[in-house]
């Protein structure tokens, strides 16, 4: 007869049941710290509550996330994309700024494209070190991660540009059908990302790439490209989160947009069960990741943690929830609680058990 945990294996084995439980876990301690957590009242025909807002906040890292998961599923890393979030968010505002008519939706299309297309540049950039040249991911990111916030300096000439265009400040801030647009724009960034790596052999390829790319190689698959294509993807994610960044504030800051999203965005990955090594990745585990991540950044905000422990407090969470999550060390705690099983039995052993 089958026992309550052979039962539940087939749950708890499941990469996302961790994390999810988590997240729940999380949510259930706010709402007995706080009994208004999981109220929501509409107003002016839009929602508005704290797990509102927590869905709106992590839109951004949402999309650094996934882009990440990507070039971590091919055995790399990407440390620029903080930087890349403060780029395209500055040249945005400072084309915004220096328009005659900020509102305009021509104004807008025009510096997102501009502001997109700089990332899509750079992202290039990033690839051709990684893929073409051979430079290690974390040295060749590290590059743009320090280069490009100074080069987000430059463009805002270490100002703070401040914009005043509706349609812009909307990316952050709008709203469509009752909830705030950029958890429409990160669902159709996941979705799309989804459907390129799930319902196509591209994921299969970039999973490939990341367990063994010496034999992708060989197998005919040209992983110098599917490289390449990861860092672009990544820069690309990371160009639409600084839209989100800059349009909650109206305003770009070249030193604090983006900054330290990077870590953020690996530990949602790694939450969300992704090897760093490389191979198989999860889309899903990757979105409960960040939802995780800002859940207990709003938790830390609420229980009026100083910002000199607010960091230490988030690392100690992280580590539990990598912890709990990984099957070696819950085997080992499980074996310590039921203690040590006794081992076989010798022949010496059976030969005094045999009755006389």
């Amino acid at each position: 007869m089958r026992t309550i945990p052979d039962r539940l294996r087939p749950l708890t084995g499941h990469r996302l049941f961790w994390p999810a439980l988590v997240l729940v876990v999380m949510i259930l301690a706010n709402t007995v710290y706080r009994p208004g957590f999981l109220s929501i009242e509409v107003k002016n025909g839009h929602l508005y509550g704290t797990l509102v807002d927590i869905l709106r906040l992590s839109a951004p890292l949402i999309l650094v996330a996934l882009g990440m998961t990507l070039v971590i599923a091919t055995g790399g890393i990407d440390l620029s994309v903080g930087s890349l979030c403060a780029i395209s968010g500055a040249i945005a505002c400072l084309y915004v700024s220096e328009a005659p008519d900020q509102n305009s939706m021509s104004t807008l299309l025009t510096a997102l494209a501009l502001a997109f297309g700089a990332a899509l540049v750079l992202g290039m950039w990033n690839g051709v070190l990684v893929a073409v040249i051979g430079i290690q991911p974390i040295i060749a990111t590290l590059i743009l991660m320090v280069a490009g916030r100074g080069l987000a300096q430059l463009v805002t000439e270490g100002q703070i540009i401040t914009i005043n265009s509706d349609s812009y400040r909307a990316i952050g801030l709008g709203h469509f059908l009752t909830l705030p647009l950029a958890v429409f724009v990160a669902l159709a960034v996941t979705l799309l990302v989804a459907a390129f790596t799930r319902r196509t052999a591209l994921g299969l390829i970039v999973e490939s790439v990341g367990g063994n790319a010496g034999a992708s190689r060989l197998a005919g698959i040209r992983s110098g490209r599917v490289i390449f294509l990861v860092y672009v993807v990544s820069a690309a994610c990371a160009a639409v989160a600084g839209f989100m960044m800059t349009a909650n504030v109206s305003s770009a800051d070249g030193s604090a947009v983006g900054l330290w999203v990077e870590l953020d965005a690996i530990l949602a990955v790694v939450i969300g069960g992704t090897s760093l090594a490389g191979g198989r990745f999860s889309l899903g585990g990757t979105i409960l990741g960040a939802l995780i991540i800002q859940t207990l950044t709003t938790t830390v905000y609420a229980m009026n943690i100083s910002p000199q422990t607010s960091l230490l407090f988030k690392a100690v969470v992280v580590i539990a929830v990598c912890l709990i999550q990984s099957p070696k060390f819950r085997a080992t705690v499980s074996r310590r609680r039921r203690g040590r099983t006794p081992g076989p039995a010798t022949p010496q052993r059976e030969k005094e058990q045999v009755p006389a």
